[in-house]
């Protein structure tokens, strides 16, 4: 896999990539301890989400691609130890403008669904 953006990603929090091709990818996620927001293991959403943000960029697969805008839906719970896998799709490509479709799943349920507006700049968020 070439995987020419968001190298230094922690990927025990946003996932391992584990399938990379022209506007595809696919990111595991290992829910772990640190990941809970109470005692009974409830992952917070916010891991759901960055898992699902990384596997859009890296769908995108560009030095310089940022997100502008997401609209998601939580569908149902993770729990620590769950393994949670990240599919995303781009959709449409116009211009600097990426459309990214990614569904996060916990075996074969559903549990999160976006699309993820990205942008391909000529040079670097923070230059």
């Amino acid at each position: 896999m070439n995987i020419q953006t968001h190298a230094k990603i922690n990927r025990s929090l946003c996932g391992q990539p584990e399938a990379l091709k022209e506007g595809y990818s696919r990111v595991e996620l290992e829910t772990s301890a640190d990941m809970a927001v109470d005692e009974s293991g409830l992952v917070h959403g916010g891991f759901v989400f960055g898992q699902a943000d990384y596997a859009a960029m890296i769908a995108v697969n560009h030095p310089n691609v940022v997100l502008g805008a997401a609209e998601v839906k939580f569908l149902k719970p993770a729990k620590v130890g769950q393994t949670l896998v990240a599919e995303a799709r781009v959709v449409d490509s116009a211009g600097k403008k990426r459309l990214v479709d990614v569904s996060v799943s916990i075996s074969a349920s559903t549990v999160f669904e976006g699309r993820f507006t990205c942008f391909v700049l000529d040079r670097h968020v923070l230059d």
